[in-house]
């Protein structure tokens, strides 16, 4: 193998202008990621994919498929556009791999004009193979899948598509401030946003002894997984002190604790967003799951702020956000306690009114949260 074959999905749907932007963002997102694992390659465009010429081929697949924007990555085998040169590619490929299947089936496409057509590839392919290893033909489910992909001046030969997160790069949006705490939920929400091409900028406010040195450690491990996935941009945490004005807020509001608390953290978020320029705010709240995140309650902590509140877990059941976290690497540190659950009062306000929440919430929560976040820290990751 000598170079990775790049796919991508959505920014294929692009007018051209924004598509040809779209894939040099990309491009330069893929070149970032290989530098930053010390992968020597270059990366290429060329009509609907990126090609990255390396002789690391394993490890340049692993930094593609982490990457948003990119729908899958194969290592290939660079070969001349010529039918019996692509058979021979095929029948190389399967020796190297006998033994590790007994079905196959081989798939072909093409672009440019050749004296052939993906069908006849896709027979004649399959023949070659057939001759070069003892396996059977299984159309519908191969144990693997060799293909060629076949391109004006060259062709790509594999049997192998590494899966990636699809969507579009990032850096192809505006930045959006994440409240990421650590858990399961905000970390997922934070990168569903770099997914569809938001730079985040990380802010996660210390409870103070509500919280502690894990709770904190565990929010910036998160923000370390979601540096990984965005190379090519500055994903550093703000962290913000907050215990004086948790404790400040637990010792006024009890039933609306959590409302008042989150209003806090919104007031935090839009302060650093404005300082940032960012576009709006990123939370991991779901519709129903927490007290705090039914429908009246969401009504209620938005309208804390004037920026847009992006939810981008607000119908995804549990289990599956699990999954996504697990993907992400972060689920295993999520399960260090959270200082927010010593905060819940013992009976949680479920439909909560501004108008009574303002009658018992403290009134300087917004000035305190604009004075915590000018003092915020920046954490190298």
């Amino acid at each position: 193998m000598d170079c990775v074959v790049v796919r991508y999905g959505e920014l294929s749907t692009k007018g051209r202008p924004v598509r040809r932007n779209m894939e040099e963002q990309l491009r330069s997102n893929l070149a970032a990621a290989l530098d930053a694992r010390d992968i020597n390659g270059d990366v290429d465009r060329t009509a609907g994919r990126l090609i990255i010429d390396t002789e690391a081929t394993e490890a340049a697949v692993d930094a593609a498929s982490d990457l948003p924007g990119v729908v899958s990555a194969s290592p290939a085998r660079t070969v001349d556009p010529d039918a019996e040169v692509i058979y021979e590619a095929l029948a190389d490929l399967a020796r190297e791999r006998e033994g590790e299947f007994e079905t196959y089936a081989v798939r072909a496409s093409r672009a440019g004009d050749h004296p052939f057509t993906s069908p006849q590839l896709e027979r004649e392919g399959g023949a070659a193979v057939g001759e070069a290893v003892d396996a059977a033909v299984d159309l519908d489910n191969p144990d693997v899948t060799f293909e060629a992909d076949v391109r004006h001046q060259v062709a790509y030969v594999f049997a192998e598509r590494r899966k990636g997160p699809g969507g579009l790069p990032v850096g192809t949006q505006e930045p959006l401030v994440a409240l990421v705490s650590g858990g399961i939920d905000s970390p997922v929400a934070a990168f569903e946003a770099m997914r569809h091409g938001s730079p985040v900028i990380p802010v996660y406010v210390d409870l103070g002894d509500y919280g502690g040195v894990d709770h904190r450690a565990r929010a910036i491990a998160a923000c370390e997984h979601l540096a990984a996935r965005a190379p090519n941009h500055d994903i550093t945490p703000y962290v913000v002190d907050g215990g004086e004005s948790v404790d400040h807020i637990a010792g006024h509001v009890d039933r609306g604790r959590m409302l008042s608390l989150r209003r806090y953290f919104f007031a935090v978020a839009e302060a650093i967003a404005e300082q940032e320029d960012a576009a709006g705010i990123v939370t991991g709240e779901a519709l129903g799951q927490k007290s705090s995140q039914t429908a009246r309650n969401l009504q209620v902590t938005s309208a804390a702020v004037d920026m847009p509140v992006h939810r981008p877990l607000f119908s995804v059941d549990k289990p599956e956000i699990v999954e996504r976290a697990k993907v992400l690497g972060t689920f295993e540190d999520a399960g260090i306690s959270a200082g927010c659950n010593r905060l819940a009062p013992d009976k949680p306000e479920t439909k909560g009114r501004l108008e009574g929440l303002l009658k018992v919430e403290p009134d300087d929560i917004f000035e305190r949260a604009r004075a915590d976040a000018a003092d915020a820290e920046r954490v190298d990751i």
